[in-house]
């Protein structure tokens, strides 16, 4: 089975996301392909490139990495993967299927929260949840996410009116703005589980989250950047390309 990544950056950020799914992929038999298309690619050249990876039986899972060239909208290029492949919940149509109940493959991150908050016990029955971002690849999908298992989901972001006041009601609070250490102790009650989605780069080549380390001192729980949700995401993906590839299998034998 094969799981291919198409990249059009130069940012070393993104390269080491990219190898490091790679290698993972390698460690339990799934054969990482990566096509480097360059910053200079137009959305001709990653929308061909997306289409024929769509065609190649060989391939099973298809990831759009980000960040794209100048000029280049992820919608406008998304939309050109096979949504059967869209391992990563790009394409415009895998978000509408997730938001009307149809089956689906979530964005992975924020799949990637949900995965986390079950495997520690965390019951969000009936709970407020508190999302701060509204980005298509975590933001949204998670809230939906979040309301299917029976939560009461705010979205705010940074640019929310008394963000604190809002936050502090959340017995959940997943911070995925992008913003170093946005959330600090005063952002948050003291039963709240804290989910931390930030990878913001430090000048000594380092990661920090969107939460301020201090909060772990009032709130129930913290998830750590780096070593939280990030392994949760590259397994779900390789998952996800298990699940297309079983799928084409069957669909092989019957």
């Amino acid at each position: 089975m094969g799981l291919a990544i198409v990249t059009a950056t130069d940012d070393e950020a993104s390269a080491w996301y990219v190898r490091s799914i790679t290698k993972a992929a390698a460690a339990v038999g799934i054969a990482g392909r990566v096509e480097e298309l360059g910053v200079t690619a137009t959305e001709s050249d990653i929308r061909s490139m997306l289409v024929k990876l769509g065609d190649d039986p060989g391939v099973h899972g298809i990831i759009l990495q980000t960040p794209l060239p100048d000029g280049v909208r992820s919608e406008r290029v998304s939309v050109a993967i096979a949504p059967e492949k869209d391992v990563d919940g790009a394409n415009p149509e895998s978000f509408g299927r997730l938001a009307t109940g149809l089956r689906a493959f979530a964005p992975a991150t924020a799949q990637a929260v949900v995965e986390l908050l079950d495997h520690h016990g965390i019951d969000l029955h009936g709970k407020h949840a508190v999302v701060v971002g509204r980005s298509t690849v975590v933001g949204k999908p998670l809230a939906h996410l979040l309301l299917d298992r029976h939560s009461t989901v705010t979205i705010a972001h940074s640019r929310t009116h008394g963000l604190a006041e809002v936050t502090s009601r959340g017995d959940v609070v997943v911070a995925a703005v992008g913003r170093a250490r946005l959330i600090t102790a005063d952002h948050v009650g003291p039963v709240a589980v804290v989910v931390d989605v930030g990878t913001n780069p430090t000048p000594g080549g380092g990661l920090v989250g969107d939460v301020d380390p201090g909060v772990t001192g009032k709130a129930a729980a913290l998830s750590p950047v780096p070593g939280g949700v990030g392994p949760v995401t590259t397994a779900l993906l390789l998952r996800h390309t298990v699940d297309v590839a079983e799928r084409a299998g069957a669909a092989v034998g019957s």
